[in-house]
């Protein structure tokens, strides 16, 4: 090649290796981003040894959460505008997840606040993740909604991909379950970190 019989040969095979690189780093994004947690074990009706109060008379959601996980956002991005087309038809719990011995400073993080602000939904922490595990969950923005007899409705996750909102199946199967409408999915994948680590995907 005349590139590198024009002495800039070197030059030619470090932008090669430049861009080689790239795309390898870029692959593992989106690998990553587009890789689910572990896919939940719920019960099939609400769980009995469960401490949470499930509404009798509209379905009950509950989400668990990790405080330190950014991914998270999204999902609490998308549970809000969730709420704002089924404000008053649904109760909603989030478990915030916290380990043994962190103090309450611990859970108190961007995360616990943002899901202050949306209205109808109680916030909970979750000592060592027992809650989650009564639901079967492990990932931070699995989501589980039953129904008045306690029934499972759905399970899984509200975004599309890790850390992006946006139109997703999950989202669009609660709607239309809340308002007790017909779906073709009732389980979705979910993209978040483990409830039992730093707030790191795993």
């Amino acid at each position: 090649m005349q590139i590198f019989r024009s002495g800039r040969g070197p030059a030619a095979l470090a932008v090669l290796c430049w861009l080689f690189a790239i795309g390898a780093g870029l692959q593992r994004l989106w690998a990553y981003a587009y890789t689910p947690g572990p896919a939940a074990a719920a019960p099939a009706r609400w769980p009995a040894e469960s401490r949470l109060p499930r509404d009798a008379h509209r379905p009950t959601l509950v989400m668990l959460l990790h405080p330190h996980c950014a991914c998270s956002r999204a999902s609490l991005g998308e549970l809000a505008q969730l709420m704002a087309h089924v404000q008053d038809k649904v109760t909603v719990h989030l478990l915030f997840y916290r380990p043994v011995g962190a103090g309450p400073e611990w859970s108190q993080t961007d995360l616990w606040d943002s899901a202050a602000a949306i209205p109808g939904v109680d916030r909970r922490i979750d000592e060592e993740g027992v809650e989650a595990a009564r639901f079967g969950g492990f990932v931070s923005g699995q989501t589980f909604l039953f129904a008045e007899d306690a029934r499972l409705l759905f399970q899984g996750g509200i975004t599309f991909a890790r850390g992006h909102a946006g139109d997703n199946d999950g989202r669009q199967s609660l709607q239309a379950l809340i308002h007790h409408r017909p779906v073709s999915t009732r389980r979705t994948p979910v993209f978040g970190c483990l409830l039992g680590s730093g707030g790191s995907a795993s």
